[in-house]
């Protein structure tokens, strides 16, 4: 299968890795832990009840997975998950952590004007070993 991502996912985006055929990328964004899910799909599939029933049960497996990493690294008060695509009509999950603090709680996140600032190499590094170490230690939990 050809496949590539939609630049404008992954233009403000650092790739973490790739998990059964499913890249995880994070926003450089420090406002809200943001990651997104991308699986490898064939064309024309954008939602996620159009997957064939086995590669559906895998990919909720991994928005679990990269779910219990967001919430375990992060400590938001709050997931939110959702399968969007208005504008990138590529198959993409997003999971971002929330707070009651967070600039534009409880609204939604997406056209929101909010100040936005990157992470820093040093934090970038520190996420990317911390999501490194959690599938390690996670794929140990399933064998």
């Amino acid at each position: 299968m050809n496949f590539s991502i939609n630049e404008r996912l992954t233009s403000s985006s650092i790739q973490l890795g790739i998990i059964s055929d499913c890249h995880v990328l994070m926003k450089n964004e420090s406002t809200f832990p943001w990651f997104m899910v991308i699986p490898q799909v064939e064309g024309g599939i954008e939602d996620l009840h159009n997957l064939p029933e086995q590669r559906f049960l895998e990919v909720m497996q991994i928005i679990r997975r990269v779910s219990a990493f967001v919430e375990e690294t992060f400590k938001p008060e709050k997931l939110n998950v959702g399968c969007i695509g208005n504008i990138v009509r590529q198959m993409h999950i997003h999971i971002i952590g929330r707070n009651t603090k967070d600039p534009v709680w409880p609204g939604v996140v997406w056209g929101a004007t909010y100040k936005n600032e990157t992470y820093s190499q040093d934090a970038i590094e520190k996420i990317q070993n911390s999501f490194s170490a959690f599938l390690y230690n996670d794929a140990q939990s399933y064998d």
